[in-house]
C-alpha cells in the first residue's frame, strides 16, 4: 500500500508552465480502496438473498471487513495526518476530525443493525440496513473528498515532501499484515494501471522476494488477465500463460 504522487496544475497558465514536482498524496490511493470497497459492499447488501444462508453469512462477513476497516482507517488519520496538520494550521482538521466521530458513530450503528439482521432475519431488518449503509457511503464520498482538496493544500503547503514521507511511513507502520492484505484486494483493482504498476514496483523493491510472492498471489486474485498482463510486464513478471500482450 503505498501514497501516490500526483500534480494538480490549477489554471491554465500553470498548465502552460513546466510541471511541478509531483506531490506526495496521502489520501488519494487508500480512497480509491474504499470506495471500491464501499459501492461494492452496498451492491451487495442491496440485492441481499435472504433465503440463501451462504449469500447472507458472506455479505455480512464483508460488511464486518468494511466496518472494521473504516475504524481502523479513522484511527490511521486521527494519529498521524491530523496532528500534522494541527501542528502546521490550529484548526484545520476540525471540521474533518468532528467528521470521524460521527463516522464512529454510524459504524457503531451499522454494527447494531448488522447483528439486528443476524438474530432475527427479515426483509424489513435487510432493508433498513441498506438504507443506513448507502447514507454512511454517501457521507463517506464528500468526505473524503474534502480531505483529497482541502486536506491536501494544507499538507502541501506546509509540509516538505521528506515529512509527508514520514507521516506515510508512520501509517505503514501501524498496518498489521491483515490489515495490509485487505486493503490491497480492494486497493489494487481500483487503480489505474500506471498507479498499480508504481504501487507494486516500489514493493517490489523493498519487500523481501517470499512477502512478495505472497502480495502478488492476493493481487492477481483480484484482476482480471488484462490488467494482470500489463502490471506483469510493468514488474518484469512472466506473462499471463495463452495470452496474447503485445
Amino acid at each position: 500500500m503505498s501514497a501516490h504522487a500526483i500534480t494538480t496544475p490549477s489554471s491554465p497558465a500553470a498548465a502552460s508552465k513546466p510541471a511541478a514536482a509531483p506531490r506526495l498524496d496521502l489520501y488519494a490511493p487508500i480512497h480509491k480502496a474504499l470506495r471500491l470497497f464501499m459501492g461494492d459492499t452496498l451492491a451487495r447488501v442491496g440485492r441481499l438473498d435472504l433465503a440463501d444462508s451462504t449469500e447472507c453469512t458472506a455479505t455480512l462477513q464483508q460488511l464486518d471487513a468494511l466496518l472494521d476497516l473504516c475504524r481502523g482507517h479513522l484511527a490511521h488519520e486521527n494519529q498521524h495526518v491530523h496532528p500534522a496538520l494541527e501542528a502546521r494550521r490550529p484548526g484545520a482538521s476540525q471540521r474533518i476530525g468532528a467528521e470521524h466521530d460521527e463516522h464512529l458513530d454510524a459504524i457503531a450503528a451499522l454494527g447494531a443493525d448488522v447483528a439486528a439482521l443476524r438474530a432475527l432475519p427479515s426483509a424489513a431488518a435487510a432493508h433498513r440496513l441498506y438504507r443506513h449503509l448507502a447514507v454512511f457511503v454517501g457521507e463517506n464520498l464528500v468526505h473524503m473528498n474534502v480531505e483529497e482538496t482541502a486536506h491536501n493544500a494544507t499538507l502541501w503547503e506546509l509540509c516538505s515532501d521528506a515529512e509527508l514521507r514520514d507521516i506515510h511511513q508512520r501509517i505503514m507502520a501501524a498496518v498489521g499484515p491483515d490489515e495490509l492484505a485487505l486493503v490491497l484486494r480492494w486497493m489494487v483493482p481500483a487503480l489505474t494501471p500506471a498507479e498499480r504498476a508504481d504501487m507494486l514496483g516500489a514493493m517490489q523493491r523493498d519487500v523481501p522476494p517470499e512477502a512478495m510472492r505472497a502480495i502478488l498471489d492476493i493481487v492477481r486474485a483480484h484482476l482480471d488477465d488484462g490488467a494482470w498482463a500489463k502490471l506483469a510486464r510493468a514488474l518484469g513478471l512472466p506473462p499471463v500463460p495463452g495470452l496474447v500482450t503485445a
